[in-house]
């Protein structure tokens, strides 16, 4: 077979490697999830966008989730987390979504991208439909439904964690920013799980 009749006979679906295979499927992640944001971005439109079978969009990332993390390069990946959050019983899950927000923030390489993300929603109204698609569909609402929480509850238990992550390392207020972790821990649970129920 000559190289052009081999250049040629790839048929639809079909790409030169793994590499850029994986790094299609991310480019029109990308451009789909900025598009149509979270909710609005299937599995299927992005694999046709990438010019690929949906079954190697699974089998490169999973799911929708794994694509968004890998897309846009977000630091958290829903399957580490949420299991941890929905195995907690209901009267301990304060203290394990502080421990659990902490242990993301704390960690600098996790930090930096959530601060990017955060300032891009602030200014950009993509960015913030993206975000809080990804936020609620993704991290919260699982979690939500298996402890039986209302989202408004939850969402009020997220934001007092964010709000005390935005002191601490965006604009480092004192005390709370060289406070330990475990004295956060202890200040936090209370109120996140009051909030909860």
């Amino acid at each position: 077979m000559t190289e052009t009749a081999r250049g040629s006979g790839r048929g639809p679906g079909r790409r030169p490697g793994p590499t850029e295979t994986r790094e299609a499927i991310l480019a029109a992640a990308r451009e789909l999830f900025a598009a149509k944001g979270y909710d609005g971005a299937s599995l299927r439109a992005i694999a046709r966008t990438a010019g690929v079978d949906p079954a190697l969009v699974h089998h490169f990332f999973g799911n929708k989730e794994g694509v968004f993390v890998a897309a846009m390069r977000f630091p958290v990946d829903p399957s580490e987390l949420v299991p941890k959050i929905m195995a907690t019983p209901r009267d301990r899950l304060g203290e394990t979504m502080v421990r659990v927000f902490l242990s993301v923030w704390e960690d600098a390489d996790r930090r930096a991208p959530i601060l990017a993300m955060l300032r891009s929603a602030m200014t950009n109204e993509q960015a913030a439909t993206m975000m809080r698609q990804f936020v609620t569909s993704a991290l919260f609402g699982r979690a939500a439904e298996t402890h039986g929480i209302p989202m408004l509850r939850l969402n009020a238990a997220a934001g007092q964690m964010v709000g005390v992550m935005i002191f601490r390392y965006v604009l480092r207020v004192e005390p709370i920013a060289s406070a330990s972790s475990e004295e956060l821990v202890e200040l936090l649970s209370p109120a996140v799980q009051h909030y909860l129920g």
